[in-house]
């Protein structure tokens, strides 16, 4: 079946063109599901693991804040504090996710799941991005908040995902190199977005469909 990651920057509708994706492609579509995942396996209430969540701006900046106090990333243990701390929950959330490829697989939005896969060749990894303007027009638009407030949790959001890939995973999130297909999803109505992605993944192989023939 294989796994379709999707990175989406704020504002670019990532939310609505992921779980489009995977109903296209007859793929169970993964996001809530992943931090209540994670929650059973550390044994913590789910409210904590979505707090600690990558996908929750509030989170990352939570995650972003502790890594000067926290070891390298590289090598090392896990502390034996009885509570979880924020580096225990991205080791399991990427468990999560590779236990997802090696599964059902599916389509996964966020978790730097580009990166945590970036060696399957059963997968293809997807980024949508855009203008900041045209993110934050977008973004005005589905929310329906002031475009001040709007442009603040933009500018948040892009600045703690940044920060985690480059600590985590020492690589700029942006760069193209670490995807199969870049579109900006704010230049094209998004079911013709759906429609590429779409396209790539069957030409990879990956659908929950069965083969012509069989």
């Amino acid at each position: 079946m294989g796994v379709v990651t999707v990175s989406a920057t704020f504002g670019c509708g990532g939310a609505e063109i992921a779980p489009a994706v995977a109903e296209r492609l007859g793929l169970p579509f993964h996001d809530r599901v992943i931090p209540a995942q994670v929650a059973l396996r550390l044994g913590v209430p789910v409210a904590d693991a979505e707090a600690a969540d990558e996908s929750v701006v509030r989170g990352l900046w939570r995650v972003v804040a502790s890594l000067g106090a926290m070891p390298d990333p590289v090598g090392g243990v896990l502390p034996d504090a009885g509570v979880p701390d924020e580096r225990s929950y991205r080791l399991q959330t990427e468990r999560v996710v590779t236990d997802i490829a090696d599964g059902a697989g599916g389509v996964v939005l966020g978790r730097a799941a580009a990166l945590v896969l970036r060696d399957r060749p059963d997968a293809l990894h997807v980024r949508l991005d855009g203008p900041p303007e045209r993110r934050l027009a977008a973004a005005v638009a589905h929310l329906g908040r002031p475009a001040d407030e709007v442009r603040r949790e933009l500018q948040a959001a892009d600045r703690a995902r940044a920060a985690y890939v480059r600590h985590y995973h020492r690589c700029d999130p942006a760069e193209a190199r670490h995807y199969h297909l870049v579109v900006d999803s704010t230049a094209f109505d998004h079911d013709l977005v759906v429609d590429l992605v779409v396209a790539a993944a069957r030409a990879r192989g990956i659908s929950g469909e069965p083969a012509a023939g069989a």
